[in-house]
């Protein structure tokens, strides 16, 4: 079982997303509107090129396919993104954002940059198991940062998003235990980054207006394709290399 019910470094990314949130809140008052277009569009491209760096993890594409597909089939059947939009709209309502039109895809680009790729998952178990934050207070740092240029382009759905980051990091914390078998395995997490990826890009393609996806519909599959690989790996087990005679 984990150490702490929730950890110290998931409370700690909590406040550094929370606060860097706060200061870009800030900071995009002092953003004329006249340019707010302009900032907006930087933030889809410097999102879709996060997008590309993390899909570029892959190194089963047809298992991410895979995941992709069925991850949106699922997705659209359980509803998820009808289910966000009426978050969103409670959100909206609650925090007096109203008239931000970037609400939605301002908590999902920056939920799944924050909670999806390798620190995350091994951070948790290192402070869980090890009790111990550098990876987490390195995230941290990170996050802070980002969020503070994310809230300025994209409003207070970066700010809801600090709750999001708080509810996973505490899962993967108490789940620390039985997720340790994942770290060992690279391709599973490399799969997970690159599923989260593809939903970057498709965030960023929204906010270039080049193409409105469901991005919320195609969450499952930061499940499915890591599960898929296991599956593979399970089923056809990697080739060993031959150990040299003499």
């Amino acid at each position: 079982m984990a150490k702490y019910v929730v950890g110290r470094g998931t409370l700690i990314n909590t406040a550094a997303v929370a606060v860097g949130a706060s200061i870009g809140l800030l900071a995009g008052k002092a953003i004329p509107s006249s340019y707010e277009e302009i900032v907006v569009g930087g933030i889809g491209l410097a999102t879709a090129g996060i997008g590309v760096k993390m899909f570029l993890e892959s190194k089963n594409i047809l298992a991410l396919i895979a995941a992709i597909a069925f991850g949106g089939i699922l997705g659209h059947l359980i509803g998820i993104q009808d289910g966000v939009r009426a978050f969103a709209e409670w959100a909206k309502t609650t925090f007096g954002a109203k008239g931000e039109t970037t609400f939605v895809e301002a908590i999902l680009t920056t939920s799944v940059l924050f909670c999806v790729g390798p620190l995350t998952l091994l951070g948790c178990i290192q402070d869980a198991l090890e009790d111990k934050v550098d990876l987490i207070g390195t995230k941290s740092m990170l996050d802070g940062i980002g969020s503070i240029f994310f809230a300025a382009a994209l409003g207070v759905g970066v700010l809801v998003s600090a709750l999001v980051v708080f509810v996973v990091q505490g899962l993967l914390t108490i789940l620390a235990s039985p997720l340790k078998r994942i770290v060992h395995d690279e391709a599973t997490i490399a799969e997970a980054t690159a599923a989260g990826g593809l939903m970057m890009l498709a965030i960023g393609m929204n906010l270039l207006d080049v193409r409105q996806t469901p991005v919320a519909d195609y969450l499952p599959a930061l499940f499915l394709a890591p599960l898929i690989v296991s599956l593979i790996h399970r089923w056809f087990p990697p080739k060993q290399p031959a150990t040299p005679v003499g």
